[in-house]
């Protein structure tokens, strides 16, 4: 291979190493995308208008969740290790998960403190939802509604 060829070669390498890094998402760390949705309860739970309207949150995709915090935002903003609300660990397997409910217990996951259950949301409050998924980490702010 003379001089001007090896050039070349070089320069479609570099080229597609510029492309590979810029233009393609092999090196960003994988977030989990997280949506939520919160819808009153059926005909039969109209009359228990004291309960709160639960919040769903869902993935794109099933996963095995190894961790579900949720945190109130402005405490977290003040300090990063406020204490959680609703905090669970997988210490095994979980079952994959494309959706799950606040405060529902998730097969294969427990509460991170035994005994421990989640406290209730209060309305007009910015939440914060840490979802950890093996390596794949994801967070999401969502607000709880008036009752």
């Amino acid at each position: 291979m003379n001089k001007k060829q090896c050039l070349l070669v070089l320069l479609v390498v570099g080229l597609a190493a510029v492309y590979a890094v810029f233009f393609t998402n092999w090196f960003q760390p994988r977030m989990l995308r997280i949506h939520h949705t919160s819808r009153p309860r059926g005909f039969a739970m109209r009359a228990r208008r004291d309960l709160p309207v639960p919040i769903v949150f869902g993935f794109d995709e099933s996963c095995r969740l190894t961790e579900i915090k949720v945190v109130p935002l402005a405490g977290f903003q003040t300090n990063q290790n406020v204490l959680p609300l609703w905090h669970l660990i997988s210490d095994s397997n979980s079952v994959p998960v494309e959706a799950f409910t606040y405060g529902q217990m998730i097969r294969g996951m427990k509460p991170a403190i035994k005994g421990t259950h989640p406290e209730s949301l209060e309305p007009n409050t910015t939440y914060r939802l840490f979802v950890v998924a093996g390596n794949v980490k994801g967070e999401h702010d969502f607000e709880m509604g008036h009752k």
